[in-house]
Protein backbone atom coordinates (compact mmCIF):
# COMPACT_ATOMS: atom_id res chain seq x y z
CA UNK A 1 0.00 0.00 0.00
CA UNK A 2 1.45 3.58 -0.74
CA UNK A 3 1.62 6.32 1.15
CA UNK A 4 -0.82 8.38 -0.56
CA UNK A 5 -3.50 5.11 -0.41
CA UNK A 6 -3.15 5.42 3.48
CA UNK A 7 -3.33 9.15 3.54
CA UNK A 8 -6.77 8.84 1.37
CA UNK A 9 -8.07 6.30 4.01
CA UNK A 10 -7.06 8.31 7.24
CA UNK A 11 -8.55 10.98 5.64
CA UNK A 12 -11.59 9.14 4.66
CA UNK A 13 -11.75 7.48 8.54
CA UNK A 14 -11.52 10.83 10.04
CA UNK A 15 -14.12 12.10 7.82
CA UNK A 16 -16.05 9.48 8.73
CA UNK A 17 -15.28 9.57 12.27
CA UNK A 18 -16.36 13.87 12.63
CA UNK A 19 -20.07 13.06 11.04
CA UNK A 20 -20.86 10.47 12.99
CA UNK A 21 -19.49 12.94 16.09
CA UNK A 22 -21.61 15.41 14.46
CA UNK A 23 -24.48 13.01 14.46
CA UNK A 24 -24.66 12.11 17.77
CA UNK A 25 -23.95 15.95 18.99
CA UNK A 26 -27.56 16.38 16.59
CA UNK A 27 -29.02 13.52 18.30
CA UNK A 28 -27.96 14.60 21.99
CA UNK A 29 -28.80 18.26 21.17
CA UNK A 30 -32.45 17.07 20.18
CA UNK A 31 -33.10 15.08 22.95
CA UNK A 32 -31.98 18.19 25.00
CA UNK A 33 -34.82 20.11 23.79
CA UNK A 34 -37.25 18.19 23.39
CA UNK A 35 -36.43 17.14 27.70
CA UNK A 36 -35.66 20.36 28.36
CA UNK A 37 -38.99 21.44 27.28
CA UNK A 38 -40.21 19.15 29.63
CA UNK A 39 -38.71 19.66 32.29
CA UNK A 40 -39.42 23.55 31.83
CA UNK A 41 -42.72 22.83 31.34
CA UNK A 42 -43.25 20.80 34.68
CA UNK A 43 -41.13 23.47 36.29
CA UNK A 44 -43.64 25.63 35.31
CA UNK A 45 -46.89 23.78 36.68
CA UNK A 46 -45.21 22.98 39.44
CA UNK A 47 -44.70 26.84 39.93
CA UNK A 48 -48.13 28.35 39.10
CA UNK A 49 -49.52 25.77 42.04
CA UNK A 50 -47.51 26.85 43.94
CA UNK A 51 -48.53 30.54 43.61
CA UNK A 52 -52.34 29.51 43.53
CA UNK A 53 -51.83 27.73 47.24
CA UNK A 54 -49.87 31.01 48.39
CA UNK A 55 -52.90 32.89 46.64
CA UNK A 56 -55.42 30.71 48.10
CA UNK A 57 -53.86 30.96 51.69
CA UNK A 58 -53.52 34.64 51.24
CA UNK A 59 -56.79 35.33 50.77
CA UNK A 60 -57.81 33.55 53.44
CA UNK A 61 -55.72 34.71 55.92
CA UNK A 62 -57.66 38.34 54.47
CA UNK A 63 -60.78 36.72 55.49
CA UNK A 64 -59.88 34.85 58.20
CA UNK A 65 -61.20 31.80 56.36
CA UNK A 66 -59.31 29.32 54.86
CA UNK A 67 -60.00 26.79 51.75
CA UNK A 68 -62.12 24.42 54.21
CA UNK A 69 -64.14 27.25 55.02
CA UNK A 70 -64.71 28.50 51.85
CA UNK A 71 -65.89 24.77 50.75
CA UNK A 72 -69.24 25.78 53.56
CA UNK A 73 -70.26 29.12 51.88
CA UNK A 74 -73.60 27.92 50.54
CA UNK A 75 -76.55 26.69 51.56
CA UNK A 76 -76.93 23.51 54.16
CA UNK A 77 -78.88 20.30 53.38
CA UNK A 78 -81.13 21.45 56.25
CA UNK A 79 -81.47 24.89 57.71
CA UNK A 80 -81.99 25.11 61.35
CA UNK A 81 -83.68 28.26 62.79
CA UNK A 82 -83.82 29.53 66.07
CA UNK A 83 -86.74 32.10 66.63
CA UNK A 84 -87.03 34.77 69.30
CA UNK A 85 -87.19 33.59 73.06
CA UNK A 86 -90.90 32.90 73.73
CA UNK A 87 -91.80 32.80 69.97
CA UNK A 88 -92.24 30.03 67.52
CA UNK A 89 -92.59 29.88 63.81
CA UNK A 90 -95.18 28.48 61.77
CA UNK A 91 -93.97 25.14 60.26
CA UNK A 92 -95.45 25.50 56.63
CA UNK A 93 -94.19 28.87 56.78
CA UNK A 94 -90.34 27.92 57.67
CA UNK A 95 -90.72 25.28 55.23
CA UNK A 96 -91.84 27.52 52.06
CA UNK A 97 -88.97 30.05 53.58
CA UNK A 98 -86.68 27.28 53.73
CA UNK A 99 -87.21 26.19 49.98
CA UNK A 100 -86.49 29.91 48.66
CA UNK A 101 -83.55 30.05 51.09
CA UNK A 102 -82.13 27.20 49.54
CA UNK A 103 -83.16 28.59 45.57
CA UNK A 104 -81.16 31.37 46.73
CA UNK A 105 -78.02 29.12 48.11
CA UNK A 106 -78.03 31.34 51.40
CA UNK A 107 -75.79 29.75 54.46
CA UNK A 108 -77.18 29.60 57.49
CA UNK A 109 -76.19 32.51 59.39
CA UNK A 110 -77.68 34.47 56.17
CA UNK A 111 -80.96 32.73 56.32
CA UNK A 112 -81.42 33.65 59.68
CA UNK A 113 -80.82 37.06 59.58
CA UNK A 114 -82.48 37.63 56.94
CA UNK A 115 -85.52 35.77 58.91
CA UNK A 116 -84.45 37.86 61.60
CA UNK A 117 -85.64 41.33 59.83
CA UNK A 118 -88.28 40.07 57.88
CA UNK A 119 -90.30 37.70 60.40
CA UNK A 120 -91.32 40.81 62.83
CA UNK A 121 -92.38 42.90 59.25
CA UNK A 122 -94.74 39.96 58.78
CA UNK A 123 -96.21 39.47 61.74
CA UNK A 124 -97.29 43.45 62.41
CA UNK A 125 -98.55 43.28 59.04
CA UNK A 126 -101.27 40.37 60.20
CA UNK A 127 -102.11 42.19 62.90
CA UNK A 128 -102.80 45.34 60.85
CA UNK A 129 -104.92 43.03 58.43
CA UNK A 130 -106.74 41.81 61.65
CA UNK A 131 -107.40 44.82 63.20
CA UNK A 132 -108.55 46.21 59.59
CA UNK A 133 -111.30 43.22 59.62
CA UNK A 134 -112.49 43.63 62.98
CA UNK A 135 -112.81 47.31 62.55
CA UNK A 136 -115.07 46.25 59.64
CA UNK A 137 -117.19 43.86 61.52
CA UNK A 138 -117.76 46.89 64.23
CA UNK A 139 -118.70 49.04 61.73
CA UNK A 140 -121.39 46.95 60.14
CA UNK A 141 -122.66 45.63 63.32
CA UNK A 142 -123.14 49.56 64.33
CA UNK A 143 -125.08 50.30 61.67
CA UNK A 144 -126.75 46.41 61.19
CA UNK A 145 -130.75 47.20 60.44
CA UNK A 146 -131.77 44.74 62.90
CA UNK A 147 -130.02 45.47 66.23
CA UNK A 148 -127.79 48.68 64.86
CA UNK A 149 -128.30 52.12 64.60
CA UNK A 150 -129.97 54.40 67.16
CA UNK A 151 -130.69 51.37 69.70
CA UNK A 152 -127.78 49.51 69.34
CA UNK A 153 -126.65 50.40 72.70
CA UNK A 154 -130.01 49.11 74.55
CA UNK A 155 -129.33 45.80 71.95
CA UNK A 156 -126.18 45.30 72.82
CA UNK A 157 -127.34 44.98 76.59
CA UNK A 158 -130.02 42.79 75.34
CA UNK A 159 -127.16 40.29 73.53
CA UNK A 160 -124.84 40.58 76.57
CA UNK A 161 -127.83 39.39 78.59
CA UNK A 162 -127.55 35.60 76.71
CA UNK A 163 -123.89 35.97 76.86
CA UNK A 164 -123.94 35.93 80.92
CA UNK A 165 -127.00 33.35 81.15
CA UNK A 166 -125.52 31.35 78.61
CA UNK A 167 -122.12 31.63 77.74
CA UNK A 168 -118.54 30.59 79.48
CA UNK A 169 -115.36 32.57 80.70
CA UNK A 170 -113.37 30.56 78.05
CA UNK A 171 -116.11 31.93 75.30
CA UNK A 172 -116.04 35.38 76.73
CA UNK A 173 -112.34 35.60 76.29
CA UNK A 174 -112.38 34.01 72.72
CA UNK A 175 -114.79 36.43 71.23
CA UNK A 176 -113.08 39.44 72.86
CA UNK A 177 -109.58 38.22 71.99
CA UNK A 178 -109.90 36.87 68.63
CA UNK A 179 -112.40 40.00 67.29
CA UNK A 180 -115.30 37.44 66.48
CA UNK A 181 -117.52 38.79 68.93
CA UNK A 182 -117.68 42.05 67.22
CA UNK A 183 -119.19 39.91 64.09
CA UNK A 184 -122.40 41.02 62.99
CA UNK A 185 -123.83 37.74 62.38
CA UNK A 186 -122.24 36.95 66.22
CA UNK A 187 -124.03 39.33 68.01
CA UNK A 188 -127.27 39.08 65.94
CA UNK A 189 -127.58 35.72 67.36
CA UNK A 190 -127.17 37.10 71.13
CA UNK A 191 -129.55 39.80 70.39
CA UNK A 192 -132.09 37.11 69.45
CA UNK A 193 -131.33 34.96 72.40
CA UNK A 194 -131.35 37.49 74.67
CA UNK A 195 -134.97 38.83 73.47
CA UNK A 196 -136.06 35.34 73.80
CA UNK A 197 -135.65 35.15 77.41
CA UNK A 198 -135.86 38.60 78.57
CA UNK A 199 -139.14 39.89 79.64
CA UNK A 200 -139.06 42.84 78.18
CA UNK A 201 -136.12 44.66 76.25
CA UNK A 202 -134.37 45.93 78.88
CA UNK A 203 -132.90 43.52 80.83
CA UNK A 204 -132.06 43.90 84.39
CA UNK A 205 -129.78 41.55 87.06
CA UNK A 206 -126.26 42.37 85.63
CA UNK A 207 -126.26 43.98 82.71
CA UNK A 208 -127.95 47.01 84.71
CA UNK A 209 -129.33 50.32 82.35
CA UNK A 210 -127.63 50.44 78.63
CA UNK A 211 -125.01 52.63 78.24
CA UNK A 212 -125.64 56.14 77.25
CA UNK A 213 -124.62 57.25 73.53
CA UNK A 214 -123.91 54.82 71.23
CA UNK A 215 -120.59 52.59 71.06
CA UNK A 216 -118.17 54.12 68.55
CA UNK A 217 -115.51 51.39 67.57
CA UNK A 218 -114.41 47.85 68.29
CA UNK A 219 -113.31 48.48 72.07
CA UNK A 220 -116.38 50.10 72.98
CA UNK A 221 -118.54 47.49 71.31
CA UNK A 222 -116.34 44.77 73.23
CA UNK A 223 -116.69 46.87 76.63
CA UNK A 224 -120.47 46.36 76.11
CA UNK A 225 -120.78 42.81 76.02
CA UNK A 226 -117.43 41.11 77.21
CA UNK A 227 -116.41 43.09 80.14
CA UNK A 228 -117.90 41.64 83.10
Amino acid sequence: MTTETTTQDTAATTTEGGAASDALDSVQATADALYGDKQQADGKQNQQAQDSATTDKADGDKDGTTTDDKKTDAAPEKYEFKAPEGREYDAEVIKNFSEVAKDLNLTQDAAQKLLDKMAPIVEQRQIQQIEQVRTQWADQARNDKEFGGEKLSENLSIAKKALDQFGTPELRTLLNESGLGNHPDVIRFMFRAGKAISEDRYVGGDVGKPAKGQPKGFNDLAAALYES
